[in-house]
């Protein structure tokens, strides 16, 4: 399918477009690790917020836990909000590849918005001290350095039934909890995995957003004019299974990549038509783009490349019985490996999600999912082997749960979350505990603890970066 035609599909069906009223009936919807706009989204790397009142209910994992001081500042002309947090961790136990400190570093970020009758303009950046990686240079697109800038954006309603927004923003698709099959937009997977709040989990997206309204169907399209890619494991922060070596490798071998950078021609378009029916949020999403986190191979270079891919999908999600279910899909296809027989090429996949939530008390909820990875062409992909590569199993399997308990007037929170592969057998468990002192002040603590049987499984990679944190956060 060409973007073309989803894009005749839905002038189709906003021909009868829009009134304030129409606008106002955008269907709320709510991460594969392998999804809202302004928000603080492996397969998983080879693989949360609202754009309006109206936009999808984000996962509460991606829900910021402390409250930030937001009101317009004496003498300001601008809403000014802000805060600084100051966290450390470390490895427990020894990885001879990387650092012993996995975390260090103190963060303020401060953000302003000026709004008006039919626009607003908005920056958000995050000053960054690390003496543990300290890159001095500032790289936008990877995070590194003294300055991330997370927004600086520009936002106009140029009509009633539609939205314009330019510049850099944070934006995020789909139905899963720290799960990601349609959102094709950059993650961050060294913050998650060293203990970062999780709003970090989600990276900025240079991009234009153009969201149009009606009382039929709502339209979503997202057009980059240059690839944005994940922030994904390279080594320099933890250590990952390199397959040219057969080993666990880290900032020894620091994963050199050739990435498509030229503008207007590697670009990347999303699309997404959604609407609710009775209680249920429906919507059809489609990608046009690359992998985001390196799939193929350069052999002439030895580099990591990110082949071109489209991803078509769709999702539900409303009320089941006494919780709130989803179900969410997607069709990746690797274009450069359409029969499967490119070694160097990742497989096309299909993708599922399956997930439901409740409140098993008050203050206590858990969530549920299984996430399926199921490989295209494998038996092409089986007979064209690298020699010495350990081969994927055809289908992948992941489980999870996630418990959430609040007591102290919900000052206190007690969070676990476990992802369980028992096709690749490994698991990755993220508890942490976090207790807001008073309306500026809070505090946590938690882990990022991996382990699997074998090197290679996505899990099992990680185990020598176990890890440890605490941290400290003023909302200012």
């Amino acid at each position: 399918m060409k973007p073309a035609i989803f894009f005749l599909l839905a002038a189709a069906l906003l021909g009868g477009a829009g009134t304030e009223a129409a606008r106002g009936g955008e269907p709320p919807l709510p991460a594969g690790l392998g999804g809202a706009a302004d928000s603080e989204e492996p397969a998983l790397p080879p693989g949360l917020f609202g754009e309006t009142e109206s936009e999808p209910p984000l996962p509460s994992s991606l829900e910021r836990e402390t409250e930030e001081w937001n009101r317009e500042g004496p003498g300001l002309p601008f809403d000014l909000a802000g805060f600084a947090d100051a966290r450390a961790g470390a490895r427990t136990q020894r990885d001879p590849y990387e650092k012993e400190l996995s975390l260090g570093e103190v963060r303020l970020q401060l953000e302003a918005e000026k709004g008006w009758d039919r626009a607003s303009f908005r920056v958000r950046s995050d000053f960054l001290y690390d003496p543990v990686y300290d890159h001095g240079t500032v790289d936008l697109e990877t995070g590194r350095g003294w300055l991330d800038l997370r927004e600086l954006r520009g936002t106009i309603t140029p009509v009633s039934f539609a939205d314009v927004r330019l510049g850099r923003q944070i934006v995020t698709w789909g139905t899963g909890d720290l799960l990601f099959i349609n959102d094709m937009f950059p993650k961050d997977w060294q913050s998650f995995f060293i203990g970062r709040d999780t709003e970090y989990l989600k990276a900025p997206s240079d991009a234009a957003m153009v969201s149009a309204f009606s009382p039929l169907v709502n339209l979503d399209v997202v057009y980059t004019p240059c690839f944005d890619a994940d922030r994904y494991i390279d080594g320099s922060r933890l250590s990952y299974f390199n397959p040219a070596l057969g080993r666990l490798a880290g900032r020894d071998a620091v994963v050199q990549v050739e990435r498509p950078q030229t503008w207007f021609s590697d670009d990347e378009t999303a699309a997404r038509l959604s609407r609710t029916v009775g209680e249920y949020e429906l919507a059809a999403y489609g990608y046009w783009g690359y992998w985001k986190s390196p799939a193929g191979m350069d052999p002439a270079t030895g580099k990591s490349t990110f082949p071109p891919l489209s991803v078509y999908g769709a999702s539900i999600r409303g009320p089941l019985g006494s919780g709130i279910a989803n179900l969410e899909g997607g069709w990746y296809d690797s274009r450069d490996d359409a029969g499967g027989s490119n070694p160097l090429v990742r497989n096309g996949e299909l993708r599922l999600l399956a997930g439901y939530e409740l409140e098993l008390a008050a203050d206590f909820n858990a969530g549920f999912q299984y996430y399926l990875e199921h490989m295209l062409n494998y038996d092409a992909y089986r007979d064209h082997l690298m020699p010495g590569e350990h081969p994927r199993d055809e289908a992948r399997h992941v489980l999870t749960l996630r418990l959430t308990r609040r007591l102290l007037s919900q000052n206190l929170v007690l969070s676990f979350f476990c992802y369980w592969s028992p096709s690749d057998e490994d698991f990755y468990l993220r508890p942490n505990v976090s207790y807001r002192i008073d309306d500026h002040w809070s505090a946590e603590v938690g882990g990022n603890v991996f382990w699997g049987v074998y090197d290679w499984t996505f899990f099992g990679q990680f185990r020598n970066d176990t890890n440890v944190y605490a941290a400290v956060r003023c909302s200012i």
